[in-house]
């Protein structure tokens, strides 16, 4: 199966910029009620995805460090706990099914290195989901003859 097929585009992904400061991260994630986001370098290449937990732990580190000041410090400054590995987009359902074990989505790149979009966790399970359920729907009732 093409992955391409499950493929969010990038224009349709909440990203964030790897100069972003942490309040505009903050402040994107908490507009879109998302947890974790990709960070894109300015030419859009794929650097990692920065969730919550990422800027929380930041933040608590940095105890002289108050939200009023979170401008200041440049999204590139915060350590990403988490190494959600892209795929590239020739990549095969297995590859996703593997990732998507500890990733909410897996990003998509193209073959150099640019990021193009992301699969869904959701979208990988609902396709499992019809293939486990596809031959139950196939099956003859036991007991009968047609």
């Amino acid at each position: 199966m093409n992955i391409a097929f499950f493929l969010l585009p990038k224009q349709e992904v909440v990203c964030v910029k790897e100069d972003a400061t942490l309040r505009q991260t903050l402040e994107r994630m908490e507009h879109y009620r998302y947890t974790a986001v990709p960070v894109l370098t300015a030419e859009g290449k794929y650097v990692g995805t920065v969730t919550e937990g990422d800027l929380l732990w930041f933040m608590k580190n940095h105890l002289d460090l108050s939200f009023d000041q979170a401008h200041r410090v440049l999204l590139s400054e915060v350590p990403l706990r988490l190494n959600n590995r892209p795929v590239r987009i020739d990549a095969n359902m297995e590859d996703l099914i593997s990732l998507a074990k500890t990733q909410n989505f897996v990003p998509v790149v193209d073959d150099m290195s640019s990021f193009i979009g992301i699969v869904r966790r959701s979208d990988i399970i609902d396709y499992c989901e019809r293939l486990l359920l596809a031959p139950a729907t196939d099956e003859k009732p036991l007991g009968r003859e047609a």
